[in-house]
């Protein structure tokens, strides 16, 4: 189903002789020749090029290292936390009943 098989290209090139004739056919496939040329010469100038180039390899000043100074902890003295002291509870009041 997803492949294509012979008659299949066969019926699309009936069709692109029929829409374009034979000489428009030769006259683009003449065009597509003369890129892929025009490509592989420029592929082959960028190749040339490349060889008589010789890389540049630039002097960098040498990089010192940075270092951080080490951190100083400063001694610290731990205050004793006192505990908290509650005072006891008072007594629940209870509310008078008043009658009129």
């Amino acid at each position: 189903m997803g492949s294509f098989s012979i008659w299949h290209w066969l019926i699309v090139l009936v069709i692109v002789l029929v829409l374009f004739g034979r000489g428009r056919v030769s006259e683009i496939m003449g065009d597509f020749g003369k890129g892929v040329k025009s490509f592989k010469e420029g592929m082959g100038d960028e190749e040339k090029k490349a060889d008589v180039v010789p890389p540049v390899q630039i002097a960098a000043p040498p990089v010192e290292p940075v270092v951080a100074p080490a951190p100083t902890v400063a001694p610290t003295t731990v205050a004793p936390v006192a505990t908290p002291t509650h005072a006891p509870a008072a007594p629940p009041v209870e509310p008078k009943n008043e009658q009129a």
